[in-house]
């Protein structure tokens, strides 16, 4: 079925996306995973191909459009060729719409410039060593100096997606300690500079998947941040993290569907190309129906996709609405690339097989952004249960 939910100029920028890829990112990836993240110059280039800037207002050199539909064809390009853009994807995708939405004129003019370049890039600190899901729990704390001048930074967080590059990292820390009937009231967000005396980045992270993603570990000893890069109001920064996780979780449930497309397409080349018997390996009847089977659980996922795009754009997408779309979307993925990796036999288990990687790579879908589980509760609350 034709998608509607693209037009003509979705479709050039697409075209433009794949070129710069073929090109830029996939005669390198191997390096880049073999590496651990790609090269921080790398995000000056993507600086100059516009990539950064689409969604940055025009007055601070973007381009001012307001439509998270490009980033999703990024997501969907990056998959079908099946590379990344390292862990730069927080900068646009997570760190963006807080900085669009609480920085004040002069934070803007002073971050946008280098946001669109690439000068400055940005990663955002919740999660901590001990916390996990519970954000309301958090340990690393902000002291207000007396003269109002500066905050005093403590504490450490961890899974830092970008956060080995990142020249300012939003942190979430406690400025007041929880009320007794509301344990959320007291964090704020603050942008601090990565470059800061007692500011350290620890390990890089070894993870089983998103190889080329730099995931850190970051700790703050008595780390001063000025006073005028608190980010919104102080005290009020988890009702500013709630209100973004929708998109989060949107973009989660986008590139879950690209992974799942993208590993249809593998294993039916590798299929065709690999005989067995003296035939096809897509010749047999049970690969043409794993294909099928896998086919129609992917249609599924991207009308559910669209949908919420649509949806997204118009401001219209709900809690439930992205929980019920990053469940799903992540579950269908989980499902179809097991099965396309079980199409390539042993081959799919090597990684110089991109289908290999991406079984790696999917699994933390159902994880980040909030597990499968808590989407299962967010859903349930909505139905009133």
């Amino acid at each position: 079925m034709r998608r509607s939910v693209y037009d003509a100029d979705h479709e050039a920028f697409r075209k433009s996306v794949r070129a710069f890829i073929d090109s830029e990112v996939v005669p390198v990836h191997d390096e880049w995973f073999a590496a651990g993240s790609a090269p921080r110059e790398f995000y000056y280039k993507l600086g100059e191909f516009g990539l950064w800037g689409i969604e940055v207002p025009e007055q601070y050199g973007g381009a001012g459009v307001e439509s998270f539909k490009f980033q999703a064809i990024v997501m969907e390009e990056l998959h079908r060729a099946g590379v990344s853009f390292g862990g730069s994807g927080v900068h646009t995708g997570l760190c963006l719409p807080y900085l669009k939405k609480l920085a004040t004129e002069e934070q803007k003019q002073r971050w946008f410039p280098g946001f669109v370049t690439g000068e400055l890039m940005f990663a955002i600190a919740m999660t901590e060593p001990d916390m996990g899901s519970d954000l309301a729990g958090m340990r690393t704390t902000a002291t207000l100096s007396e003269d109002g001048a500066h905050y005093v930074l403590n504490g450490a967080k961890t899974f830092i997606t970008g956060g080995v590059l990142a020249d300012r990292v939003i942190v979430c820390a406690r400025t007041a300690p929880p009320r007794g009937d509301d344990r959320r009231f007291g964090i704020s967000l603050l942008v601090v500079d990565t470059s800061s005396p007692g500011y350290t980045v620890g390990r890089k992270l070894d993870k089983l998947g998103l190889r080329t993603s730099d995931t850190a570990e970051l700790t703050f000893d008595d780390v001063l941040v000025p006073a005028q890069d608190l980010l919104g109001e102080q005290n009020m920064g988890f009702s500013y993290l709630g209100q973004n996780l929708p998109q989060e979780r949107l973009s989660i449930a986008v590139g879950a569907y690209a992974q799942a497309k993208a590993a249809i397409a593998f294993a039916t080349d590798y299929t065709r190309q690999r005989t067995v018997f003296g035939t096809p390996v897509a010749g047999f009847q049970n690969t043409k129906f794993e294909l099928a089977a896998c086919r129609a659980e992917v249609d599924a996922a991207e009308a559910v996709v669209d949908r919420a795009l649509e949806a997204h754009d118009a401001g219209e997408l709900t809690a439930a609405d992205a929980a019920s779309a990053k469940l799903f979307c992540t579950e269908v993925a989980a499902r179809v690339i097991d099965r396309c990796l079980q199409l390539h036999g042993g081959y799919g288990f090597i990684n110089e097989y991109p289908i290999a990687r991406l079984y790696t790579d999917n699994r933390v879908n159902r994880i980040y952004g909030g597990t499968s589980e808590v989407m299962k509760l967010i859903i349930a609350k909505d139905m009133g249960l």
